[in-house]
């Protein structure tokens, strides 16, 4: 069964893209725990991310830290958290979470409700921002 995460980089699914290269694909998260949480996924579909080739790990983990430097030099915070959870969508995946209070890295508090303009605006001021990383 394809994953959510597989459609979305097909574009069966829509997402507030951030950025995406031949292997990787950046989007925001539609249940953010702040402005800017960001989702990074490798394109080829593997559950779990130590079933990842060394190679792409290694090159998820380095197009995930371009794309924290692009968040943190968009949205105003203490530093970028990461939390790869793995056992919501099966489908490797990075959370980037900017850390603006320092306590968002709790996937049990409330989400925030972000306008789609406001989604569209972040994605795009960080992609302007990575393209300068």
């Amino acid at each position: 069964m394809t994953s959510i995460f597989t459609k979305i980089v097909k574009g069966e699914i829509p997402s507030y893209k951030v950025v995406e290269d031949e292997k990787f694909y950046a989007f925001l998260d539609i249940n953010p725990l702040s402005k800017g949480h960001t989702l990074v996924i490798p394109k080829v579909e593997v559950d779990y991310i130590f079933d990842l080739e060394d190679e792409l790990l290694s090159e998820l983990h380095l197009f995930s830290k371009k794309v924290a430097k692009a968040i943190e030099n968009t949205i105003e915070c203490k530093r970028i958290g990461v939390v790869v959870y793995g056992l919501d969508v099966p489908h490797a995946h990075v959370h980037l979470i900017p850390l603006i209070e320092g306590n968002e890295i709790n996937f049990s508090r409330e989400k925030l409700k972000l306008s789609q303009e406001e989604f569209t605006s972040i994605a795009k001021a960080i992609n302007e921002s990575f393209k300068k990383v």
